[in-house]
């Protein structure tokens, strides 16, 4: 399972997503919130996985996809405020990781990005980690 770029490692966990790319589940709600902020077009439209051509791509083009279309239309990022919805594995190891990537993805200060990882108490999909869940708030200025 990739998470933020990062490949998250826990010998007691063999599960992971179902995707037609990579399915890196932050990456992909970064560039929703990010697109979404501009009423532009979403990753499926935009990356459809229908298109044999996204078949196991890496999910950090799309953030530079994203990240390339909202500057072009004169905007920048202020931050993103990141939340990740898992009981199994957990993050904490790596979060630093994860905001770097992301930093380094957007060129913006590792400052201006927050990550927090959450669990659903062993209660749903998420919680009997059948599933995994991402949230992003981006903030955006006009340049």
């Amino acid at each position: 399972m990739i998470v933020g770029g990062v490949v998250l490692e826990d010998p007691t966990f063999d599960r992971g997503p179902v995707a037609h790319s990579d399915g890196d589940v932050l990456y992909h709600a970064v560039v929703d919130a990010l697109l979404g902020a501009l009423a532009m077009p979403d990753i499926g439209q935009l990356f459809p996985d229908t298109a044999a051509a996204h078949q196991g791509q890496d999910s950090s083009e799309f953030v530079i996809a994203a990240a390339r279309a909202i500057a072009k239309a004169g905007w920048s990022i202020i931050n993103l405020d990141c939340t990740v919805i898992l009981q199994r594995p957990k993050l904490s190891l790596v979060k630093d990781r994860i905001r770097a990537n992301l930093a380094k993805l957007l060129n913006v200060d590792i400052a201006a990005v927050n990550l927090k990882g959450k669990t659903h108490e062993k209660v749903d999909a998420v919680g009997e980690s059948r599933a995994i869940e991402a949230h992003v708030v981006a903030l955006l200025w006009k340049r």
